[in-house]
């Protein structure tokens, strides 16, 4: 099929709100593993998407969902084993305390029902985020989603702290942790003044959206005490780090040494199936369910949970999270490498298969090479390796693989990248 008669059949047919990856689009028909196929049949490396965590088209996840597909599709009215086993497997991931599931279909919705949940049981309304954050497209999470909302829009009951970013933000050392946390208590105070109690804290737990910003020590854990000592709830977003991601643990939060009151869960839950999930304490759904029940027509489906209980075998089996932690390192490895040839590397941060790489015109004055980053990301998708941009000045590589990378397909993306920085100014 032309790419130019089916591109513009796309805009007739589904209008103009929706966005393609790079200058000239990709139109894939087929993936396997880390890597993705066009339809002339040229393969790309995937560095970007972390949907299909333990690779794409996994085998062992496809027939899963199809072995399930061919007995029984419903919901959770009615009792089913693959609903209640992963409820089971996701908890006992968990700090023992967070002992409930509630089942969803994406992280939008995930993190949707976190703030329901939050204000239902405190009472209150008043929501903290990070500085250009992501947390879904529902309008609850566009609302608290600082990296789309355009900021005249952003509703009174929500206030934004600094994200803690000890690259290019204002606290670094050893007191980091404690300084950016002390911002969280003035955003509840600043909503205090408004007239407005706060419910929670929402946080992705590697701060992708602000450039893979991992939290200083004891930041996590000093702003979970602000929170509850304000009647909040700390909701810890996991939709991006969580199932291993990092490497050195299975969910982000655990780098933070504490426990979350409420944690949340999407994309790569089902590789590419419609599954995302909510994990609290019982007394807190308790709270909630006296006030209602919860129902989702396809949240925690017996096709979805089957793939969920697939990824969670796979993960086990295959060693996925160990690859992470060990491919990760060793592509960290090779970036700074490049990063001695190449001053425009300013800083390469991040753990596991979760990476940035912050492009930069001056590593003095830190200015964001934001020009570059874009020339970057399609130099390279024109050499068949795909990946994007991040950050508030877009100048920053997202390198987020699905976690079956090998050292050799990470050996192709630095001989890659490292043919396309000498071409651009």
């Amino acid at each position: 099929m032309n790419p130019k008669s089916l591109l513009e059949r796309r805009l007739a047919s589904m209008g103009s709100a929706y966005r393609l990856f790079y200058d000239e689009p990709v139109h894939l028909v087929r993936g396997e593993g880390a890597w993705l196929f066009d339809a002339d049949g040229r393969r790309y490396l995937d560095m970007y998407n972390n949907v299909p965590h333990v690779g794409h088209c996994h085998p062992r996840v496809v027939a899963a969902i199809c072995d399930q597909a061919r007995q029984l599709n419903s919901h959770t009215r009615y009792l089913h084993d693959n609903v209640v086993r992963l409820a089971e497997r996701l908890t006992a991931k968990m700090p023992a305390a967070l002992d409930t599931a509630m089942f969803c279909c994406t992280g939008s919705e995930a993190n949707e029902l976190a703030l329901r949940i939050a204000r239902r049981v405190t009472g209150a309304t008043g929501i903290v985020v990070v500085d250009y954050a992501y947390h879904g497209n529902t309008q609850a999470t566009y609302e608290i989603s600082t990296d789309t909302i355009p900021p005249e829009e952003v509703p009174p009951w929500v206030a934004t702290v600094p994200a803690p970013d000890t690259y290019r933000g204002p606290h670094r050392g050893e007191s980091a942790g404690e300084r950016y946390a002390a911002h969280v208590a003035e955003a509840i105070d600043k909503l205090q003044r408004r007239g407005v109690k706060t419910a929670a804290f929402v946080i992705d737990t590697i701060v992708s959206s602000s450039g893979v910003v991992a939290p200083p020590p004891g930041y996590l854990a000093r702003v979970a005490d602000i929170v509850r000592r304000a009647g909040g709830l700390f909701v810890a977003d996991e939709v991006q780090p969580g199932f291993g991601r990092t490497g050195k643990n299975f969910w982000g939060f655990e780098a933070g040494r504490f426990e979350p009151d409420i944690v949340t869960m999407g994309k790569p839950m089902g590789n590419g199936h419609p599954l995302s999930a909510v994990v609290t304490r019982r007394e807190i759904v308790d709270a909630f369910a006296g006030h209602g029940r919860y129902f989702n027509t396809f949240g925690g489906n017996p096709v979805s949970c089957a793939a969920g209980l697939a990824v969670l075998d796979v993960i086990a089996e295959e060693g996925l999270q160990q690859n992470a932690l060990e491919v990760g390192a060793y592509l960290a490895d090779g970036l700074w490498r490049l990063a001695d040839s190449h001053e425009c590397i300013g800083d390469v941060r991040g753990t596991g298969l979760f990476l940035a790489v912050e492009l930069v015109a001056d590593r003095e004055t830190k200015t964001p090479a934001t020009d570059l980053a874009d020339k970057v990301v399609n130099g390279l998708r024109s050499r068949g390796v795909l990946t994007g941009s991040i950050g508030p000045a877009d100048n920053i590589l997202k390198l987020r693989s699905p976690l079956v990378l090998s050292k050799d397909d990470a050996d192709y993306f630095l001989d890659t990248l490292g043919e396309v920085l000498p071409l651009l100014p």
